[in-house]
């Protein structure tokens, strides 16, 4: 929560008041004095002070949920099971969201928080968020893929992506599995990287959001709260909202 919004339901008076307040570098967070009201504070990752008295901070919701093919990533559908589907009533409320989306026949890590500010920190294009996918294709992927994904692939139709780092975990007669990582969220981007290199994806499952991976104790369609130390890898996204 922003920490000008944090004060203002802890009745330190109007944004005005708040705004004087962090002016005069009597509010701190980590015992750093802030200059913007826009700073993204958590309960568990940060203290809040005024004047040096510690400020209770509202918590939020962090969930790591393991996303099973054939579900889409949406509030509400009327043909297809969602996420929410899979979440708890009692672990629910109206602003919990997910922070991306994974195409419904992929399955792996999603983070569902009601955090905004944190979502659209990890999803801002500035900040660079590597996203790492594991895949099969029904090819046999060889050094000259490689190359043109570090080169950036060109879609057909003329797009171009930026350089990616494409793996070769192991082949087969007749298929590959590998590692894909991308700083993108194209629509159907991997797939069509692929496609533009001549071969299909058949399986994708995404296994890493920036400092997340995905817990292999999450089981497909499960989910958990973040541990503290996943909240405290994701603390350099906790910072001022930009614009």
């Amino acid at each position: 929560m922003r920490v000008d919004k944090v004060l203002e339901e802890r009745q330190f008076g109007s944004r005005k008041t708040v705004k004087r307040l962090i002016q005069q570098k009597r509010v701190k967070v980590d015992g750093i004095a802030i200059t913007n009201g826009s700073f993204n504070v958590e309960q568990t990752i940060h203290q809040l002070t005024v004047d040096d008295d510690l400020i209770a901070i509202p918590p939020h919701r962090y969930y790591m949920l393991h996303k099973p093919n054939g579900v889409v990533t949406a509030k509400t559908d009327a043909n297809c099971q969602t996420i929410f589907d899979l979440i708890s009533d009692d672990d629910q409320n109206d602003q919990l969201y997910p922070v991306g989306r994974l195409d419904r026949d992929t399955e792996g890590l999603l983070l569902v928080t009601d955090n905004g500010q944190l979502g659209y920190q990890l999803l801002s294009p500035d900040k660079k968020v590597e996203k790492v996918y594991e895949a099969t294709i029904n090819a046999i992927v060889t050094e000259a893929d490689v190359t043109a994904f570090a080169e950036g692939i060109v879609f057909i139709g003329g797009e171009k992506c930026q350089p990616a780092k494409l793996e070769i975990l192991n082949d087969h007669s007749t298929y590959s599995h590998v590692r894909v990582t991308i700083q993108e969220g194209k629509f159907h981007q991997v797939k069509k990287m692929f496609l533009a290199c001549g071969k299909k994806l058949t399986y994708l499952k995404r296994v890493e959001m920036g400092p997340l991976v995905l817990d292999p104790h999450v089981r497909v369609g499960e989910y958990r709260p973040l541990t503290t130390n996943e909240l405290l890898a994701l603390k350099p996204y906790f910072r001022y909202k930009t614009t």
